[in-house]
């Protein structure tokens, strides 16, 4: 008897039989397993069905085949079973899964994280913007950083956490009255996308509820000061801006307006950056009580009289301590950092010494 590959496509005329009827081809199955007839000289046995892929035996007369089952006119096979994998190869897979979540896990946050930074940034400018068509519309003159006592500041209201406080919470209380809304008509550009502080206001239709808080930009306190006042911060004899032709030194391109805070230091509208130290004193640089945030990846967002924002990736760590959830950070506050680099960066884009 000799060997013939075949591959039916169930063209051929068939019957099944049990192996058991054709013992000249290895006598009775055990299993008792059905096999196919095909005549192996029909002429509706194509060169197809003779093929190479699949194996049977042939005496000349009658080829056969197992057949597992049919299934809509279609020959089914009864394969071997396929050896599957062992706990070990299993366990292999799942490590090397685990190992590639934990390569590109951070990844996926930096990249999150830098499209943050983009947003924020575009919420820069957006304010920026709107500050400058304020000036423009009013001779010249710019906001206050910060004001009790006149409507003339950018924005009024102090962030904290108190669920009593709609500050923190409700756009209508001091945003949509700002100096600067009808320039800018969105409530969401006020604020750091990656900024994820929150309130549960006691009162009012959102009682109970987590609600985002509402600012987290603040002013360069040297433009426009605490009702066009410097107070003596920093010694005095600081420049203080007030109109947009003020800004000569450092010069609109060197002066930031706007800055991210940190949740934990953000309260009223304005950012002093101390210039106790500057230039040449660099032992006595020290953070009052306004910290910047540093949200992306280690920097924040900043943007300036000319128009233009940009991040500044900071370089002390002092300039970033843990930040404390829901409260002022109050142990950060009056804080001496000798030699803080980022004081120093701060300075140079923030005043100078009047002549």
């Amino acid at each position: 008897m000799k060997t013939t590959s075949l591959l039916p496509t169930c063209k051929s005329k068939r019957t099944t039989h049990r192996k058991a009827d054709y013992p000249e081809n290895g006598g009775s199955d055990s299993n008792n397993r059905e096999f196919t007839r095909i005549h192996a000289n029909s002429p509706k046995t194509s060169a197809h069905q003779l093929g190479e892929q699949t194996h049977g035996v042939s005496d000349g007369r009658f080829a056969f085949i197992r057949v597992h089952s049919w299934f809509n006119g279609r020959c089914q096979y009864d394969q071997e079973p396929s050896a599957g994998f062992t706990l070990i190869e299993l366990l292999v897979v799942i490590a090397i899964i685990a190992i590639l979540a934990g390569l590109l896990l951070p990844t996926l946050a930096k990249a999150k994280t830098k499209a943050q930074g983009i947003q924020c940034l575009s919420n820069h400018r957006q304010l920026l913007l709107a500050w400058r068509m304020y000036a423009e519309d009013s001779s010249d003159q710019i906001p206050y950083a910060t004001s009790y006592a006149t409507p003339y500041a950018w924005v009024i209201g102090l962030m904290n956490f108190s669920p009593n406080n709609r500050s923190n919470w409700d756009v209508e209380e001091d945003i949509k009255k700002s100096l600067l809304w009808k320039y800018t008509g969105s409530a969401d550009i006020w604020r750091c996308p990656a900024d994820t502080s929150t309130v549960k206001p006691a009162s009012g239709p959102y009682k109970g509820r987590t609600m985002p808080r509402v600012r987290s930009m603040s002013m360069n306190f040297w433009a426009g000061g605490w009702d066009g006042k410097d107070w003596g911060w920093s010694g005095g004899g600081w420049r203080l801006y007030l109109r947009l032709g003020d800004m000569v030194d450092p010069g609109p391109a060197r002066t930031f307006i706007f800055l991210d805070m940190r949740e934990d230091s953000v309260n009223q509208a304005n950012f002093l950056v101390d210039m106790t130290g500057y230039p040449d004193q660099p032992t006595k640089t020290q953070f009052i009580e306004d910290y910047p945030a540093s949200y992306h990846n280690r920097a924040g967002g900043f943007s300036f009289a000319d128009g233009h924002s940009e991040t500044k990736r900071w370089l002390d760590p002092r300039t970033m301590p843990p930040i404390k959830k829901g409260d002022y950070n109050v142990a950060i506050m009056g804080r001496l950092t000798p030699n803080n680099k980022d004081i120093i960066w701060m300075q140079e884009r923030a005043t100078r010494k009047i002549k």
